[in-house]
């Protein structure tokens, strides 16, 4: 057996970071930005108010003073009304400040207060004197036309999808979301509503693998099921159009372990056993077109443990992430449980604030599906620790 860290840096070394595209920027919230998106302009573009009142000379607008309200100025509106002494000019919010005015008088300033009026007033009384530039938002004050808006490497999300529209551009350079098979292998396996023969089981991984791809980011472009049958299975791979492809099922030493079988040696996949528990079969590697192949076990809790600890991973590498791991946190085991020595436990768990314990009544197996549905995280439990007592510490990946 190798280490877990092992086989996760021969995947992660491996997978290939997949090459910018245009995206509209509509399409573009929680891939990565590929390259910096800049201002197009000054932001603000223009001098305008950041009130609606009126814009003033300064000056003239004293506590008492009656000034002549001359035009109006609409947000959109291109006027530029000249203002004389003892006039004002009505504004309403992100409109362009005149050129004569030096400050806006917001309603509540005045004697007519904030009451709606469908034509400007004939005149209107100060009754707060404004600072010069009072109300006003400067042109560039946020940012100057060529500056980087969002920089490369940023996870888009809405403010900075706004912020990039704001900066005047409707595409964006970023890295796709991998597009990504699901194959789930084995003749035992029927349809969730299906009513199981002797030996016949529910399909559930390809439904957990296609939930946890998208999860991830990734957009899943198949999810496919196939017999113990090495002529169906290489059919079935030759017809592929992805990304990237995951198995589940056929990948140990068995006598119809048949993606094993049709797998090892192609390109650079191959097949290892790897010290943890569950999950020790594990196969990966590049077809010769350079795509990634994952080969996960066929068990479920040993299908979502593979999954956390190497394709998911892989899979954020592949979209651009910098950051392709979930958080770490320590807490105190809230009950005693055995390890197998030899392997790392990486166990379904439940956390608190303080406490994790197993999410299984029945142990660490790697076919107690019903415990992922209680699961929030994954207990990791050293390769030399035989036997968690209550209270030890114990290093846990948060799922959610």
């Amino acid at each position: 057996m190798i280490p877990i860290e092992e086989h996760r840096a021969r995947v992660l070394d491996a997978v290939p970071v997949l090459a910018p595209v245009a995206v509209r920027s509509a399409d573009a919230a929680g891939l990565v930005l590929a390259a910096d998106v800049a201002n197009r302009w000054p932001v603000p573009l223009f001098d305008n108010s950041a009130m609606d009142g009126y814009a003033v000379r300064a000056a003239d607008a004293v506590p008492g003073a009656v000034l002549r309200v001359v035009a109006d100025v609409p947000a959109g509106c291109p006027d530029d009304p000249a203002i004389g002494p003892g006039e004002a000019v009505r504004i309403m919010t992100g409109a362009p400040v005149p050129t004569d005015a030096d400050a806006v008088v917001p309603l509540e300033h005045t004697d007519l207060g904030t009451a709606i009026l469908a034509a400007p007033p004939a005149t209107v009384t100060v009754t707060t004197a404004p600072e010069p530039g009072a109300h006003i938002r400067r042109a560039g004050e946020d940012a100057d036309a060529g500056s980087t808006v969002v920089a490369a490497g940023t996870v888009l999300g809405p403010w900075q999808l706004s912020a990039i529209a704001s900066a005047g551009h409707e595409t964006v350079q970023a890295h796709p979301r991998p597009r990504v098979a699901v194959v789930s292998t084995g003749s035992e396996l029927i349809d969730p509503s299906g009513t199981p023969e002797r030996g016949q089981i529910p399909e559930s991984n390809s439904v957990l693998l296609a939930a946890a791809v998208r999860e991830a980011g990734g957009e899943v472009v198949s999810v496919c099921r196939v017999a113990d049958d090495e002529v169906a299975l290489t059919a079935l791979l030759a017809e592929l159009d992805a990304d990237a492809v995951i198995l589940t099922g056929g990948a140990s030493v068995g006598a119809f372990d048949v993606v094993k079988a049709v797998l090892d040696g192609t390109g650079s996949i191959a097949f290892t056993t790897v010290a943890m528990q569950p999950g020790k079969p594990q196969g990966f590697g590049l077809t010769d077109a350079g795509r990634p192949v994952f080969c996960l076990p066929g068990n479920p809790v040993s299908v979502a443990v593979s999954y956390e600890m190497f394709v998911r991973p892989a899979l954020r590498r592949m979209a651009g992430h910098t950051r392709i791991d979930r958080p770490l946190v320590t807490r105190r085991a809230g009950t005693g449980w055995r390890s197998r020595p030899g392997r790392m436990q990486i166990l379904p768990a439940v956390v608190d604030e303080q406490t994790v314990r197993p999410a299984a009544r029945g142990g660490s197996g790697s076919h107690l599906v019903s415990s992922l549905a209680d699961a929030t995280a994954l207990a990791l439990v050293p390769a030399d620790v035989e036997t968690v007592a209550a209270g030890d510490p114990i290093t846990v990946i948060v799922l959610s």
